[in-house]
């Protein structure tokens, strides 16, 4: 390994460091037969922020968003927060390389607080922790890799991105990053042509075999 090119690796939230993906499935699937009259909305919905989800679906419909909003929160507040096979060791792997890390979500900070209130040593396994309220585009626009590349002064070849849903592959590959895609949410077929690489879970992943990705012409 070259230990003089600056690398750096970003991982989206959930679906990717945490397994929570099914919790909110089950949660949006509900608001989606309750207000809009539509099945299996949590598929739909996969990796847009609250407020694109608002603008896209629920837009005018004050009462509906509050509810959603005070339903969201308490999720949250009382969700269990379960690591994604493999990813502690893998993150542990990168910092004895000298590889820079940061968590890039689209979640907001008063839910990131519920995270560190169950995992108090979480902010100290990553060199930064970037929340939707530091972008001003949230995914699919590139704005936060942007920002993190910008922050660890790294280019794209040399910049790699785990991410579940399609708006965050689509962010990954519009900044020009080598994008690894996660089986979490989606199937593996479904990601395939969005991801240079597509794996499981971490279990198998060091950093010689990330660094081995390479970006898809």
């Amino acid at each position: 390994m070259d230990n003089q090119v600056k690398r750096a690796v970003f991982f989206d939230f959930d679906g990717v460091i945490m397994d929570t993906e099914s919790s909110y499935t089950i949660f949006w699937d509900a608001q989606g037969v309750k207000y809009l009259g539509k099945e299996n909305f949590g598929a739909q919905i996969k990796g847009m922020t609250l407020t694109q989800i608002y603008d896209k679906y629920f837009l005018g419909m004050e009462q509906a968003q509050q509810k959603i909003r005070q339903g969201l929160d308490e999720l949250e507040e009382n969700m269990s927060y379960e690591y994604v096979a493999g990813v502690v060791p893998f993150i542990e792997e990168l910092r004895q390389a000298g590889i820079s890390t940061a968590v890039v979500t689209s979640s907001n900070k008063k839910k990131m607080e519920n995270v560190y209130r169950a995992y108090p040593q979480f902010t100290a396994q990553f060199d930064r922790i970037l929340t939707a309220d530091l972008f001003k585009r949230s995914k699919p626009d590139p704005d936060c890799f942007l920002l993190g590349m910008e922050i660890f002064g790294t280019t794209p070849e040399n910049t790699y991105v785990f991410e579940d849903s399609f708006h965050g592959l689509q962010a990954g590959r519009s900044s020009g990053v080598v994008v690894i895609g996660l089986a979490t949410t989606n199937p593996r077929e479904a990601i395939a042509d969005k991801a240079d690489s597509v794996i499981d879970d971490f279990r198998d992943m060091t950093v010689a075999k990330m660094i081995g990705i390479t970006r898809k012409v």
